[in-house]
């Protein structure tokens, strides 16, 4: 098995040997960057970004957001303790908690929860997606809470297109979603939606029973250019989920079979949303305009048996409004950011309210761009019991400034800082302390807060895309849950640094390869907690490296096959803050082929995941491991556009 990956491996490398050939056929420019508070391209950035676009997505044929972002991105998707809805995200080192890091919005409503449950980005049809953009390390001003290891921006089709698409793969996979747009000069509307279901991989009972699972989604979208001074939108998008998982497993069991269920309680989750936003755009004169966009969504998350019975209720409320001033040189934007959040348990509401000003300038001469932004923001809890009354609020800034430097055409060099913020969410609040597992108030906790220096250079011609950053961040208060006592609490210091390198090279109209590779360390530099001292240990969780690299082949016009190889490496596993667990969590590993045969109206596709059956799993201490993409899985679809 190890001699095939090994083998897939040494083909991408002699693949990206070859010498180009001249060709018109396939030519790579600099794409756009339409999600930050100043419009630019990649090359005049003065951040490290990713972009990905409609066409990236669709020919990757990933069942849903995380695995695109997970085998096409510098993110990394997990599975939170085996639940393929909600999966934490990471990104530039922070392990277990990074998704808490890491702020992800869909068309500026932000996806961030109050409490500690993942973003949930299944709700989100990989066929109703226009571009990802993926800003490191930067996008506090905006973004705000939480945007320690960058912002994720989703952004979803706004156009003609018109299409129906259908799956069936292995373990009773079946998907089926469509996307219907219609823009003129005045109007702009659009639907999506897909259904999905599975009939599980992994063993819950005895009878042979498997961790099945279905979710259905859908949206809707309306844009109406009432004059040519006034814009106004609508927008509304459900979600309903249903999944079983399995708990963990010892290494003796995984081992000998990861389809089986392991020691671990079975879980067995409904999680339903509901969202309506509204939005409203005026151009004051060719200069100044005024933007504002309300939301709220409204959640139910229910477990039921055998789950222990529990049922939650949320609502989030948000505004978001700003002036801009645009002319050639400079760029601004003024605006209040603010979000009311609610959870509703049985017998206590706990609510997360932030409320925040930003401001944030561009502005260009000559070879040279200049960005300057600050935030300021409160982050205000409260919690009521039966018995119980507590409050507390946070003051809190952020700031980013950013140079780029234009060499030519072609290249460019940046420069930047920021300082960011985590406010905690609820959860952190309170823990379940053995040996009764009661739920206790924990105490309050300090936000986190993350100085951020990056440096790099873009290179991006005609058949060549070559990206390469390097950052250092000095973190003070990074915020954890204490393994041995399970009380949530602070690293009083840690600090991170790495290396992106992210590099699409057309070797021939035939033959292209994209290499995505990060290096990190992660290392606490001091922190003790009761008789633990976790000094100059590494953070549990993180690997040292992850490679994500894709060879493309079109062997005619019509027929795209595309191979992609992904590797992370050993880390300790995410409770062994003290680095001498007995078991460290394995290397991941998965070659995935994909081809796509092509024509005007319709295509056929298919895709195996996992070709070499590559066992992986998710390490929490020693024999605890949660089995994730652990066998090899194919689907066969076909889309038809009209």
């Amino acid at each position: 098995m190890k001699k095939d990956i090994k083998l897939s491996l040494i083909l991408v490398a002699l693949m990206s040997s070859l010498q180009a050939e001249t060709s018109d056929a396939i030519v790579l420019s600099p794409l756009s960057v339409t999600s930050t508070a100043i419009k630019t391209d990649e090359l005049k950035s003065t951040d490290a970004v990713e972009i990905y676009t409609q066409e990236d997505i669709q020919k990757a044929h990933s069942q849903n957001i995380y695995e695109f972002l997970n085998s096409q991105t510098s993110v990394t998707a997990t599975p939170s303790y085996g639940n393929p809805f909600t999966q934490k995200l990471d990104m530039r080192g922070f392990g277990n908690s990074g998704y808490q890091n890491i702020v992800v919005t869909i068309n500026g409503r932000k996806l961030n929860n109050i409490d500690s449950v993942p973003q949930l980005l299944s709700s989100i049809s990989p066929s109703s997606v226009s571009r990802i953009e993926i800003i490191k390390s930067s996008g506090i001003v905006l973004g705000g809470d939480g945007a320690n290891a960058g912002v994720i921006n989703i952004i979803t089709k706004q156009n003609n297109d018109k299409e129906v698409s259908f799956y069936l793969g292995t373990y009773g996979v079946a998907d089926a979603s469509f996307y219907v747009g219609h823009k003129d000069e005045k109007l702009s509307v659009s639907a999506s939606g897909e259904a999905q279901k599975s009939n599980g991989i992994r063993e819950i009972d005895s009878d042979g029973n498997r961790d099945k699972n279905k979710f259905s989604t859908g949206s809707l979208s309306l844009a109406y250019q009432v004059t040519d001074e006034l814009e106004l939108s609508l927008g509304a998008a459900f979600t309903r989920t249903d999944v079983l998982y399995a708990g963990a497993m010892t290494k003796d069991e995984y081992k000998d079979s990861p389809r089986q269920r392991g020691f671990g309680s079975v879980s067995h989750q409904q999680y339903d949303s509901n969202a309506i936003n509204a939005g409203i755009k005026y151009f004051i004169n060719d200069k100044f305009s005024l933007n504002a966009s309300v939301s709220q969504e409204k959640k139910k998350s229910i477990y039921l048996p055998p789950s222990w019975p529990y049922e939650a209720n949320y609502e989030y409320n948000s505004l978001l409004a700003s002036m801009d001033y645009a002319s050639d040189n400079l760029s601004l934007k003024v605006g209040v950011d603010g979000f009311d959040g609610d959870r509703k348990g049985s017998d206590n509401t706990t609510s997360k309210n932030n409320k925040a000003a930003f401001i944030m300038a561009n502005y260009r001469v000559g070879n040279s761009s200049f960005k300057a932004g600050y935030r300021l923001e409160n982050a205000a809890y409260i919690y009521d019991s039966y018995m119980t009354h507590l409050k507390q609020d946070d003051n809190l800034y952020g700031a980013e400034l950013g140079y780029n430097y234009l060499i030519n055409k072609e290249s460019s060099l940046f420069v930047s800082y920021a300082h960011s913020f985590q406010s905690p969410d609820i959860d952190s609040f309170f823990a379940a302390t053995p040996p009764s597992w009661a739920i206790n108030f924990n105490g309050f906790i300090k936000p986190s807060k993350v100085d951020t220096y990056s440096l790099g250079y873009n290179n991006i011609i005609k058949h060549n895309k070559f990206k390469i950053s390097l950052y250092y961040a000095d973190l003070k208060d990074e915020i954890y849950m204490q393994p041995i006592t399970f009380k949530n609490t602070n690293i009083d210091k840690s600090y991170k640094y790495g290396v992106d390198l992210y590099d699409k090279y057309i070797i021939s109209p035939k033959f292209s390869i994209a290499l995505n590779y990060n290096y990190v360390q992660a290392i606490i530099d001091k922190e003790r907690e009761g008789m633990s001292d976790y000094s100059g240990n590494k953070l549990p969780g993180v690997s040292n490296h992850n490679i994500k690299a894709t060879l493309g082949y079109t062997p005619n016009k019509a027929t795209t096959i595309y191979l992609t190889q992904s590797y992370r490496s050993k880390a300790y596993a995410a409770d062994d803050f003290n680095n001498n667990f007995s078991q460290k969590q394995d290397a991941y590993m998965s070659t995935d082929i994909s081809i796509t045969y092509a024509k005007e109206s319709w295509e056929v596709f298919a895709k195996i995941n996992n070709l070499f059956n590559q066992k992986n799993g998710l390490w929490i201490y020693d024999n605890a491991i949660y089995p994730v993409d652990f066998t090899t899985t194919a689907l066969a679809g076909f889309k038809l556009k009209y």
